[in-house]
């Protein structure tokens, strides 16, 4: 595999980062996941916004160039011979002397990652095993919580989920420390009950997702009433449907809720994929082919 070092193609045998970007020693670097549709970039505009207001709350001196990222990904995706990828764009802070630096970072360094993708089909798509955490949900180091280098949290939550006996593919569910459902290890998450679509609010300490975004806007668009707040997780279990987002698998539905012991129930009381979240995933994935905003 080969990935753009300051957009120069490099052999992963061949990586090297210096000891003393402060990427590696105080975790200031942010990064953006996205996949590529007919070898276009999908939302690519959302993340480098994204990406921007991370840098600058960082004092990261970098500024995002849609243009710019779209070429870099073409040449990527030619350099490791995929017609389309999983991309990771990182930002590290480049380097800096041991010790907290008083002022930002001017040389910062980019790196590009691509990997395959698995086939996949909204309409075989299975539904996935969500699993309560008993490790709450970290409070983010700034305002409002970055894609940022930290991850010992999620990290955690899987270790948790490793140990708890869970299955394959399972995803952990964070609550904060209120005991209100934030989002999943490497996702969001929304349900429907009556109806409705609904999702955590941004204060409960989540990441505000691209594809969540995306998908509020998609909802409403079909005429699907959405409620962003603050619920608990017996709100969670009265469900009539669930389901996950992220922006490689798009819209993964729930099939089953356990707590942190493994007990739990299908949503609705079945396994099935429910009607509204079946449309949503096949909406999505048509908006994304066609490549619509």
């Amino acid at each position: 595999m080969k990935f753009l070092y300051n957009g120069r193609p490099i052999d992963r045998t061949e990586a090297v980062i210096s000891a003393f970007d402060h990427g590696f020693l105080y975790g200031m670097g942010l990064f953006e996941t996205f996949r590529t549709y007919g070898g276009e970039p999908w939302l690519l505009a959302e993340h480098a916004e994204r990406l921007s207001k991370g840098c600058e709350a960082l004092g990261i001196a970098y500024e995002p160039d849609v243009a710019r990222m779209r070429d870099r990904v073409a040449v990527l995706l030619k350099e490791n011979g995929l017609a389309d990828g999983y991309i990771r764009w990182s930002v590290s802070a480049g380097e800096g002397d041991i010790g907290l630096p008083p002022e930002g970072y001017a040389g910062p360094n980019e790196v590009v990652y691509a990997k395959a993708l698995p086939p996949d089909e909204p309409s075989s798509r299975k539904g996935k095993t969500i699993r309560l955490l008993k490790t709450p949900r970290s409070t983010p180091e700034g305002d409002v919580r970055l894609k940022s280098f930290h991850y010992m949290n999620n990290i955690n939550g899987k270790r948790e989920l490793i140990a708890s006996g869970a299955g394959a593919g399972t995803e952990g569910l964070f609550l904060n420390r209120e005991g209100r459902i934030v989002e999943g290890m490497v996702s969001n998450v929304f349900w429907i009950a009556d109806g409705v679509l609904y999702t955590p609010e941004a204060s409960t300490g989540l990441l505000e997702g691209i594809t969540r975004a995306y998908v509020l806007d998609l909802a409403t668009r079909l005429g699907i009433r959405t409620e962003q707040g603050s619920y608990g997780w017996d709100e969670l279990l009265a469900a009539d449907e669930a389901f996950l987002t992220n922006s490689i698998q798009e819209i993964v539905p729930v099939a089953k809720i356990e707590n942190s012991e493994g007990s739990g129930h299908h949503p609705g009381g079945e396994g099935s994929v429910g009607p509204i979240t079946s449309t949503l995933m096949r909406e999505y994935r048509a908006e994304a082919e066609r490549n619509e905003r």
